[in-house]
């Protein structure tokens, strides 16, 4: 999708049938994804899936989360993304079952690289596993995955994968801070 030898500067980094689907999505979240009730999960859900997403049943995705390529997608069953949440999805975003991104959390798959002379565009996907919560405003970078049922904590920024399951994270960059209680679990 990231056109190649192009100068990121100059130039767009993506083809022309790209920008017209964002600009065509950008309407579409203007008019009729952001000014809806909070409770018509089941419309955006509607909408998103319409764009290209693929989204599970029972999906809460509330009316302020920034959406850059809903084609690029992945939400699944009963998963949750609170307002504010930015899905900057160049490359492929995937939401297990259940988890939770709270408010103002980045989940960022674009970035450049700094050492080519034309500051070429680069994407990696992300991945949050089944039952794992990303707290307010955290930063996860291009590339990375986190564990089913692991959490990151607020204002954490995740560089590299996050591979242990039911474990908090937490801090910039975010590391191993405790546990958490699996459900049916005794404390």
């Amino acid at each position: 999708m990231i056109l190649k030898s192009v100068d990121s500067r100059v130039g767009p980094s993506f083809s022309l049938s790209n920008r017209i689907a964002r600009v065509a999505w950008g309407i579409v979240h203007s008019l009729l994804f952001t000014p809806i009730p909070r409770v018509a999960h089941k419309w955006r859900s509607f909408l998103l899936k319409l764009f290209g997403a693929d989204i599970g049943i029972g999906v809460h995705v509330y009316p302020r989360v920034k959406i850059w390529a809903p084609w690029n997608l992945c939400i699944g069953n009963y998963a949750g993304v609170a307002n504010g949440v930015n899905l900057y999805s160049i490359e492929r975003i995937t939401l297990g079952e259940r988890c939770v991104v709270s408010q103002g959390a980045l989940l960022c798959t674009g970035s450049h690289d700094f050492n080519d002379p034309s500051f070429q565009l680069t994407a990696e996907s992300v991945a949050i596993g089944a039952d794992a919560w990303v707290c307010s405003e955290a930063f996860l970078c291009p590339g990375v995955t986190i564990a089913p049922g692991a959490m990151v904590g607020a204002r954490s920024v995740v560089t590299r994968n996050l591979s242990d399951a039911w474990t908090i994270y937490a801090g910039m960059p975010a590391r191993k801070f405790s546990v958490r209680t699996r459900p049916g679990e005794n404390k």
